[in-house]
């Protein structure tokens, strides 16, 4: 799920790509470490001259302006295909379960929740008196509707419900029951949902955004839901602002919710303006927008320093890259030559050559925000040469003429996955060389990205790059690419699966840190992918307005109830 303004950025620089990987190969003691005096801390490095507000900003006396990339225009939370989309429909609507800037569940329109015993059961409660924008009330029968058109058969959103194993809810999909039998409504402030197994993310699953029954559910019938798409485009919502207009290609604009449990937003009016990685920065400079997410790279930030006038964030993502093994491959099968690839690459170079300081290379699937992150006792894989040549020794990959390993009459070439982007086109260069040096030989394939999704299903693929998406627990970094359901890559491993069971039947935070601990040192041991980098995330906001606190977890909108025009 994403919840962030997450355009990717670039612009040229005076060294191109391949000159600055030529350059960082002949600095034999260049390392990270070299960027840190100069580098900008995480966290809100506050506005050093207000003097310099542009005059165009201070003129908007109610409005507060974002930037975004265009949306499609499919507005509800549950049906969106783009996730610029989604960045709308967060203003809009409100979760039942929010999480805190560390990725930890908190009360939203749920005033709080409990658990049985057997963690089956879950009783969640309502806030009193809520209402959706319009006035009319939200009742635990919104939240029953909401989880059942999930259910619905012809429901073909990205949201996977039957993650939560609610009772009942297959039965529902197939026809085989008029109503999900695992929701129950107590009273209108309460609903029981009982799931058939224990699962960490299911609270999360069935924590999300509320639809109106009354609005999108007239003359519901469970396997139509042609009405409710008919609302795409007129949203009805509980969150801090209220729809008023989408313009293509021009902004969305939206007027502050006066029903919102929380409080009126004291500021009148939010602006999404379509903006494009050609024009953003020139929009914050001069003040036609007053926030927007940038390329986190030394000449980014030092451009917004100067301005005077930027309130700069930054802060850790919460996903990761990696290049994928496919574990079916004979060669790829030995974990003796997974893990020489691994000790092979300078990932190091990699990182500060796409990243330059505001990224780190990745140890374990998750990233450092998380609370699950602990690299204690996990191999960190620094680059060894030397090392990945004795493995390849050890499996029988023996050097042949040109260099080139050769074992039972078979070169040690691969073919490597990638989509266009900046972390691949660096990427390439540097594992060709490196691994050409312990004798592997690369053969890369640039291809769009649905086309490297389908290669991988199809398994057609030694190597594939790629990242993940927002992760928001520790479970959906790990479940969809390393159990043995992962199909595409044929990686099987009892106790990772096991691992992996372990830490998503227990709900305790406390109780599963231990659990992903031990995961991540036999992922180490054993691994499905070269974990590549986790980067650095970087927004600004104008000093005419405060409030932007954004993170990972709830990007910009978690700040719009706060967000105040300085007076």
């Amino acid at each position: 799920m994403s919840i962030l303004l997450k355009r990717i950025k670039t612009k040229p620089t005076r060294f191109t790509l391949a000159l600055k990987i030529a350059l960082l190969s002949s600095m034999v003691a260049f390392s990270s470490a070299s960027f840190a005096d100069a580098l900008l801390k995480e966290g809100i490095t506050p506005a050093t001259d207000t003097s310099q507000i542009p005059a165009v900003a201070k003129l908007r006396k109610d409005t507060v302006v974002a930037g975004i990339s265009e949306p499609q225009g499919i507005f509800n939370p549950y049906f969106f295909v783009n996730g610029w989309d989604e960045n709308v429909t967060n203003v809009i609507f409100s979760r039942l379960i929010d999480w805190d800037s560390h990725g930890k569940l908190v009360p939203g329109l749920a005033e709080s929740w409990s658990v049985s015993q057997d963690n089956n059961v879950y009783t969640i409660k309502l806030r009193p008196n809520l209402t959706f924008s319009d006035g009319s009330p939200l009742t635990a029968e919104d939240v029953a509707f909401t989880l059942t058109v999930l259910h619905d058969p012809k429901y073909d959103g990205d949201t996977d419900i039957t993650l939560a194993n609610i009772v009942g809810g297959a039965e529902y999909k197939a026809g085989k029951a008029d109503s999900v039998s695992g929701l129950k409504v107590i009273d209108p402030l309460t609903l029981q949902v009982t799931t058939s197994q224990p699962g960490a993310t299911t609270l999360a699953k069935i924590g999300g955004p509320v639809l109106s029954k009354a609005y999108y559910g007239k003359g519901y019938q469970r396997g139509n839901l042609d009405y409710l798409r008919t609302l795409h485009g007129k949203p009805l919502g509980n969150g801090p602002y209220v729809y008023d207009k989408y313009i293509p290609g021009q902004e969305i604009r939206f007027h502050a919710n006066t029903h919102f449990y929380r409080g009126t937003p004291p500021t009148p009016r939010f602006i999404y303006r379509v903006t494009n990685p050609s024009t953003n920065f020139q929009l914050f400079q001069t003040g036609e927008t007053d926030y927007d997410s940038f390329t986190s790279r030394p000449d980014d930030i030092e451009q917004l320093k100067i301005l005077g006038f930027a309130n700069i964030n930054l802060f850790g993502s919460s996903d990761y890259s990696k290049v994928e093994f496919n574990v079916r491959r004979p060669a790829l099968q030995d974990v003796k030559v997974r893990q020489a690839l691994i000790y092979g690459l300078d990932r190091q170079k990699l990182i500060d050559v796409v990243y330059q300081g505001y990224g780190k290379v990745a140890i374990e699937p998750i990233a450092p925000i998380s609370w699950a992150y602990n690299t204690d006792g996990v191999n960190p894989y620094k680059f060894d040469p030397a090392q990945a040549k004795k493995l390849l020794d050890e499996a029988g990959w023996k050097p042949g003429p040109d260099g080139i390993r050769v074992k039972d009459g078979k070169r040690l070439a691969l073919t490597l996955l990638v989509s266009k982007k900046v972390l691949n086109d660096a990427l390439i260069p540097i594992a060709k060389e490196n691994w050409q040096q312990i004798g592997v030989l690369l053969k890369p394939q640039v291809v769009d990205f649905n086309a490297l999704m389908a290669q991988r299903k199809a398994g057609n693929y030694d190597l594939a790059s790629f990242s993940t998406s927002t992760l928001n627990d520790p479970h959906d970094g790990v479940w969809d690419y390393y159990s043995t359901e992962a199909k595409e890559s044929g990686y099987n491993n009892p106790q990772v699966d096991k691992l992996i069971n372990e830490g998503n039947a227990v709900l305790d935070v406390e109780k599963r840190k231990p659990i992903y601990h031990q995961l991540y040192k036999v992922l180490a041991e054993d691994p499905p992918v070269i974990l590549l980098g986790n980067r650095e995330i970087l927004s600004a906001s104008s000093a005419r307005v405060t409030g932007f606190k954004p993170d990972i977890y709830n990007g910009l909108t978690g700040s719009l109830p706060d967000v105040k025009i300085v007076k």
